[in-house]
């Protein structure tokens, strides 16, 4: 028998009590009782998104809210810039062009974060600009972003919004919408809110509220303002993934009883035990000045291919960490430790990566790592 080990940065574990709230009878979404459920999930979205506005949910991937965040707000040929410093920066790019507007890429070399002074030039050199779109949390490369300065440039210019990607981000470290003044905000279920994939979710400040206005890109699932008003009145406009709502109502209640700031700092003390442990076994960071709570990039020895060993932790330990992708294809492997992560999701993981490597040929002193990791978890 072998035990399943899920330390990959999405999908992330379910805990017990939402999958068995997610196993009763389902319930009909046109029907009262899914009402109180469904604004219940409203109430604490706010919470969670640390927003006075309305956050909306869709049945989509965290790409469904991205889209989503392009066409409500945008027309056709607006120029709209956007971070590109790994394969979720990459993607507004392709989402951006493949509506008509005119992408404007500000390149960050993958493992670094940007420099919020490189996007103010580049608003201040083209005032056609009309949005940035960035990370919070690049989990292609485990690179953090800074919002809060990013936020402060767009607050600067009344014609430009920001808006953040934060699948990596919401429920991992603080992204406080309405104090930063970030004006468009999204994430999605099967991360830090520790459900299956299938649910996302995006929030607009009132700056982003007059580009939904005068919007022009074509869009009919997605469309923002028809599911708002839904919403409103606790309904969706189109068929919700019901399980996955009556599950959100349970994670969401676990995240206010634990509150934003305990899961903050939980999340982030289990991020600073992964990175001492990785320096414990003489490896480094991909993203060292930088580092997202989320997850933890780990670059490979010489000699250490990251492929065999993300295989090799699955096939012997059953433990299933992410690889890197495109240029990082092999250099890396993603250990996660967002969501539904304790102290002893870290130890097992650090301890799986250290036998693995030993198991490659890779000189490592066992338990090593782990001591490192223990001396942070156990202080």
């Amino acid at each position: 028998m072998q035990k399943t080990y899920l330390y990959a940065p999405g999908p992330t574990p379910v805990p017990s009590e939402a999958l068995l709230e997610m196993a009763r009878p389902i319930i009909h979404h046109r029907e009262a009782e899914f009402k109180p459920v469904f604004e219940s999930c409203r109430r604490d979205l706010q919470y969670l998104f640390q927003t006075s506005r309305d956050v909306v949910t869709l049945a989509a991937s965290g790409t469904g809210a991205m889209e989503a965040s392009v066409t409500n707000f945008l027309k056709r040929g607006d120029k709209a810039l956007f971070v590109n410093g790994g394969k979720f920066g990459e993607r507004w790019g392709k989402i951006l062009k493949a509506y008509g507007c005119e992408p404007v890429e500000v390149a960050v070399e993958w493992g670094q974060a940007v420099d919020p002074a490189a996007v103010a030039a580049a608003l201040d050199a083209d005032p056609a600009i009309r949005a940035v779109y960035v990370q919070a949390s690049e989990t292609s490369t485990a690179v953090m972003h800074p919002v809060k300065a990013l936020a402060a440039v767009t607050g600067r210019r009344p014609g430009v919004i920001l808006a953040v990607d934060g699948i990596t981000g919401v429920g991992v470290f603080d992204l406080p919408m309405d104090a930063w003044g970030i004006d468009i905000l999204l994430t999605g279920s099967q991360k830090a809110l520790m459900l299956p994939p299938g649910l996302a979710f995006v929030a607009w400040s009132e700056k982003a509220e007059e580009f939904l206005k005068t919007a022009g890109l074509p869009r009919f699932y997605f469309d923002l303002k028809a599911e708002r008003k839904k919403q409103l009145e606790n309904q969706t406009a189109w068929t919700p993934a019901v399980s996955l709502v009556v599950g959100l109502r349970e994670v969401l209640a676990q995240i206010r009883a634990e509150t934003l700031e305990g899961v903050f700092a939980r999340t982030a003390r289990l991020a600073e035990a992964t990175r001492k442990a990785v320096a414990a076994l003489g490896l480094e960071l991909y993203a060292p000045a930088s580092p997202s709570d989320a997850c933890t990039a780990v670059k490979m020895p010489a000699g250490v291919d990251g492929q065999a060993l993300k295989k090799a932790l699955r096939s012997r330990f059953g433990v299933i960490v992410a690889g890197g992708q495109d240029q990082a294809k092999g250099k890396i492997i993603r250990i996660a430790h967002l969501g539904h992560a304790d102290t002893f999701d870290v130890v097992t993981a650090i301890a799986a990566v250290e036998m693995a490597l030993a198991g490659l040929g890779h000189p490592v002193t066992l338990g090593a790592g782990v001591a490192a990791a223990l001396k942070v978890l156990n202080g």
